[in-house]
């Protein structure tokens, strides 16, 4: 078999190398800003379903009276159920609700269900809604890390902002939360976010 030489092509030899090289570095562009682009929405859609699947097992608990083992049965069934899902564990799971719990309030783009209609009598406050519309850009893991490590919502949320502004893979926000960045950077002068709740 003969291997061709695409260079060697009469048409391919008369085209002019800068405007082939731009084209390519174009069209590379161009693919990587769609896969990023690609990227960021499965992951909005996928804190989104947490956060739902967070509300639905909260509001269950609630209005059942079910304690926290069944989320240990849920994790089993999904496991039974659907075989080749990973992320439904029981630990995962406990998260998913933790995650609801501190964000009660997420914008509505995000998750695959209408939640229910606020009727007023929970007041969440300014900074909680921030929080939430924050945690969509974020990966899980991220968003599970602060939720555990980070109680000051102010806090939070600068961690958030300079991970999104940063770029800070999962190890690098640990390490910034342990060396208390937000204090050495004064980032959260301003921020009166923390709540009671």
């Amino acid at each position: 078999m003969r291997k061709e030489n695409h260079l060697k092509h009469p048409s391919i030899q008369k085209i002019d190398s800068r405007t082939y090289v731009s084209l390519l570095a174009d069209l590379k562009t161009r693919i990587n800003a769609a896969q990023s682009r690609a990227a960021v929405s499965v992951n909005r859609q996928m804190i989104g379903l947490y956060w739902e699947i967070g509300r639905m097992i909260s509001a269950r608990q609630s209005t059942e009276g079910w304690g926290s083992k069944v989320i240990d049965r849920l994790a089993a069934d999904l496991k039974n159920e659907l075989p080749e899902i990973k992320g439904f564990s029981a630990r995962n799971m406990k998260r998913m609700k933790a995650f609801y719990t501190e964000y009660p309030l997420m914008p509505q783009t995000a998750a695959p269900t209408q939640p229910p209609e606020n009727t007023g009598k929970e007041k969440v406050p300014r900074a909680v809604a921030q929080l939430g519309e924050a945690s969509l850009d974020l990966p899980w893991g991220h968003n599970i890390l602060l939720i555990e490590s980070v109680k000051d919502l102010g806090h939070r949320l600068w961690y958030m902002g300079q991970t999104i502004e940063q770029g800070w893979s999962r190890d690098v926000l640990r390490l910034q939360i342990k060396s208390r960045a937000h204090d050495r950077q004064g980032g959260t002068k301003g921020l009166a976010l923390t709540v009671d709740r």
